[in-house]
């Protein structure tokens, strides 16, 4: 885990960009970019039940469906986080990408201020082979990020934006120091 920025903002919240495996975390929840079926297979899902275990994929199943923009939460299994929080981030192509984008970073953070949660990592939700393009990407989910911890009335204090690839993390540290 290599911390690679890190901002506080006016009301001494605080947005880390880390790169790094998000399974290695240790914040009380870290948020996976899931499907809509919340069928843990491949990228950041798979890791992250492969490294949790296959109680993370079993209670996915007992809630069955998220749609897109979305999200929902398991327990973390063997991982050092507490939750694993499954947002639904959009496919490119499908419409109205940005919109959806937002709304699974928003209700990703929602939920982590219903389980009263102190810390959130998140990875770049749907950049990967959802296929949003990267360098928009990056900056919607960092906006959202900043946009929920400045204006929402939230127990959050810190949070990661954690990725494990090189070109992501550094595209996340050039948005924020442009904010």
């Amino acid at each position: 885990m290599k911390l690679l920025a890190e901002k506080k903002l006016k009301n001494g919240k605080i947005i880390k960009i880390i790169m790094g495996d998000i399974t290695e975390e240790t914040t009380d929840a870290i948020v996976n970019a899931a499907n809509s079926h919340l069928k843990h297979g491949g990228g950041v899902a798979g890791a992250i039940v492969r490294k949790g275990g296959k109680i993370i994929q079993e209670e996915s199943d007992k809630i069955g469906f998220c749609p897109v923009g979305k999200a929902v939460y398991t327990s973390a299994g063997k991982l050092k986080a507490k939750y694993v929080i499954h947002a639904v981030g959009p496919r490119w192509g499908e419409g109205e990408e940005e919109k959806k984008l937002r709304s699974a970073v928003r209700s990703a953070l929602e939920v982590a201020t219903q389980l009263k949660l102190k810390s959130v990592a998140i990875p770049a939700i749907s950049t990967g082979i959802f296929g949003y393009p990267k360098e928009e990407g990056t900056w919607v989910i960092l906006d959202e990020v900043i946009n929920f911890l400045e204006n929402e009335n939230t127990t959050i204090q810190e949070v990661h934006l954690t990725n494990i690839d090189e070109e992501t993390s550094n595209l996340f540290v050039k948005h924020l120091k442009n904010i």
